[in-house]
């Protein structure tokens, strides 16, 4: 594990950050005081030359609704740590880092303690967004993981919507994933940004692309109202033809239908797909993270209508389809319920959270007003999210 922080090289802690923008670019909010002061607590732990031994020190896990400024928090902390020993990632992109790293070291000893020492080498601090968990191999990995990233003392500053005791809630298996719940609560310092205002729809971080250097849209909207071909025109129009394509791209070694797109070797690469070829049929989260870090900018059109009348499905009980147990019916059966568009919205949602974290520019026509992309279905509490995130991206 790296040695303690170099408290030299910091020029800021959390909180004279946060005091600095309040007034031009943050509005007072008393939860967001409340969780700022205890990473502030945090850093001072972490940076400080006499610094308590590791067990004594806990992480944060800050969750609450949309829009609260739980990241924006969070990356406020982890920009004022030194640069050595920290790691940030999205939750989705560290658990395909786990799994990779996984099946780097299959077929030795315990693989999962040898990815979690390799883990702790590298950082000693680990912050990660969005925790949401939703796939039974994810949930039966964590607590082992985690055990042993605690234990040689790694610090862990995660955000979520969901408090930690509603983590992987109805659940396929559950009872797995309690000791890693035991574990959160052992060692991490629940603070909940309550409070009913979505920041992103009031505009009171409208500096967080500042901070961030996100690079924003140009447009989100009804695709009847922008001439993408023109869009892409201009976008590129410093581009050799020679280097645009409109057949395919390769991503995790599959061919993706595209309708325009530059090689990924320009300074600025661009790429245009319609929605069904995007988010209909076989996509996963892995290609989302491909496509946002090849590209620099993403034109999407045609997004329909993704809500729909909620249904109920008998499903084996195994089948690990992302959403969890409604109503159990007969031994080895159980209810579910979705919309017919709901696999679509899901992957949507997906495709939104890795463009959005990886600072991606993003040009959105929709059949709809975007108010309206998605009233009715089994996810309506996640969309709020991607809403509130297009919202922002809109706007910069």
């Amino acid at each position: 594990m790296p040695d303690g922080l170099n408290r030299a090289a910091i020029a800021q802690s959390p909180l004279a950050a946060y005091q600095s923008l309040l007034g031009s670019k943050l509005v007072e909010d008393p939860y967001q005081l409340e969780a700022i002061k205890a990473l502030d607590v945090l850093f001072s732990q972490l940076t400080s030359q006499k610094a308590p031994s590791p067990e004594s020190i806990h992480g944060l896990y800050m969750w609450g609704d949309v829009g609260r400024g739980k990241t924006f928090l969070m990356d406020l902390f982890y920009e004022c740590l030194p640069n050595e020993g920290k790691l940030r990632l999205h939750f989705h992109r560290f658990m395909a880092r786990i799994h990779q790293a996984l099946i780097e070291h299959a077929g030795q000893e315990d693989p999962l303690i040898l990815v979690a020492n390799d883990l702790a080498k590298e950082c000693r601090i680990l912050c990660f967004d969005e925790f949401f968990v939703s796939d039974i191999g994810d949930a039966m990995i964590l607590a082992g993981l985690f055990e042993r990233l605690f234990k040689q003392g790694v610090v862990l500053v995660a955000t979520s919507n969901t408090p930690i005791e509603r983590l992987y809630e109805n659940g396929l298996a559950r009872h797995k994933f309690l000791p890693c719940i035991a574990l959160l609560q052992q060692f991490t310092q629940s603070v909940h940004l309550d409070g009913a205002q979505d920041h992103r729809l009031a505009q009171s971080i409208t500096e967080h692309n500042q901070i961030q250097n996100f690079a924003g849209s140009k447009y989100i909207g009804k695709s009847t109202e922008m001439d993408f071909n023109a869009v892409f025109a201009k976008l590129t129009r410093l581009i050799s033809p020679a280097k645009i394509r409109n057949t395919s791209i390769e991503i995790c070694r599959r061919n993706i239908k595209v309708i325009k797109a530059t090689d990924t070797t320009v300074s600025n690469p661009v790429v245009w797909f319609d929605f069904f070829d995007l988010c209909e049929g076989p996509r996963s989260q892995l290609d989302y993270m491909k496509i946002a870090s090849q590209f620099k900018t993403v034109l999407l059109s045609g997004v329909p209508n993704l809500g729909g009348q909620i249904r109920g499905w008998i499903k084996a009980r195994g089948t690990e389809d992302g959403i969890g147990d409604n109503q159990a019916a007969v031994t080895g059966e159980r209810m579910v319920s979705y919309s017919e568009n709901d696999n679509m919205a899901r992957r949507f949602i997906s495709l939104i959270d890795e463009l959005y974290d990886q600072k991606v520019r993003l040009y959105l026509g929709t059949d709809v007003p975007l108010a309206e992309l998605y009233q009715e279905g089994a996810l309506l509490f996640e969309f709020r999210r991607t809403y509130s995130r297009l919202i922002e991206m809109s706007r910069n």
